[in-house]
């Protein structure tokens, strides 16, 4: 699965904006205090997990960036990651899928992290990260499969239920991801935290509420191809809201915090 790299720039504040910074804390005390960080960034991106994290941790910092994408890669790699001592990070990437992902790859690593990834994977794949890493892990923006349209309407929930289809189509866990991974890293002996991470789009992020909204209700004619006789009269609605400033969009996810033998 690839990402369009304009859609991946126009989430970025929201992301930033979402992430749960109480996790900062308790993942500082877990990291080692007296060496460099190195980081594992799974499925990359262009990097925007590497820019918000970076500036919140001590440096020295290594980031390995993975992404199965060359292209994203190359943006990513192209980013200024700096420290929060003011130190610049540096920086390499690895082309690849998280299938062949193997402990072997992660030693060494201080913390593995992500963004927006745990709800595209398998029951397989979230395993596989959960036995590679040995050290903390960060894993933010899961979706979890709760969306509120203010104002409301019945067809909302009709989309919803569509879409979070969608999401666990091709044995992806999609809103149970975050559920898989408590459970997976709890079995290695790790204390796991969950934090919200909501999206709370107003009309001050209309330019990301139409954008998500296209693809939101295309996901979901996608995976319901009977509700394709209503989705244009219900798309034209709610973009009509929203270019009016009459709409707003509570996106949820869970931020999730692993830490080996750790407390919390």
């Amino acid at each position: 699965m690839s990402y369009d790299p304009d859609w991946l720039a126009l989430r970025e504040g929201a992301d930033a904006a979402a992430r749960a910074a109480e996790l900062l804390d308790p993942l500082r005390a877990a990291l080692p205090p007296d060496e460099p960080l190195v980081i594992w960034d799974l499925g990359c991106g262009t990097g925007s997990l590497g820019r918000w994290l970076s500036g919140r941790l001590r440096g020295p910092q290594h980031w390995i960036l993975q992404d199965r994408d060359p292209a994203l890669l190359d943006l990513a790699r192209a980013s200024a990651y700096t420290t929060a001592d003011g130190l610049p990070a540096t920086v390499e990437t690895r082309a690849g899928d998280l299938a062949g992902l193997r402990a072997s790859d992660l030693v060494g690593a201080s913390l593995v992290t992500a963004s927006a990834l745990l709800d595209v994977l398998t029951a397989a794949e979230i395993e596989t990260i959960a036995a590679a890493a040995g050290c903390p892990a960060l894993l933010t923006l899961s979706v979890v499969g709760r969306v509120r349209l203010t104002p409301s309407e019945p067809l909302d929930a009709v989309f919803a239920a569509a879409f979070d289809a969608h999401q666990r189509r091709g044995g992806r866990l999609g809103p149970d991801a975050v559920t898989a991974a408590i459970k997976a890293f709890g079995r290695r002996g790790a204390t796991v935290v969950t934090r919200p991470s909501p999206w709370r789009l107003g009309p001050g992020q209309s330019a990301l509420t139409e954008a998500w909204l296209r693809g939101w209700v295309g996901a979901a004619v996608e995976q319901d191809p009977d509700l394709a006789g209503i989705a244009d009269g219900y798309l034209e609605r709610r973009l009509a809201e929203c270019a009016a400033g009459r709409l707003s969009a509570e996106v949820h996810h869970l931020d999730l915090l692993a830490i080996p033998g750790g407390t919390s």
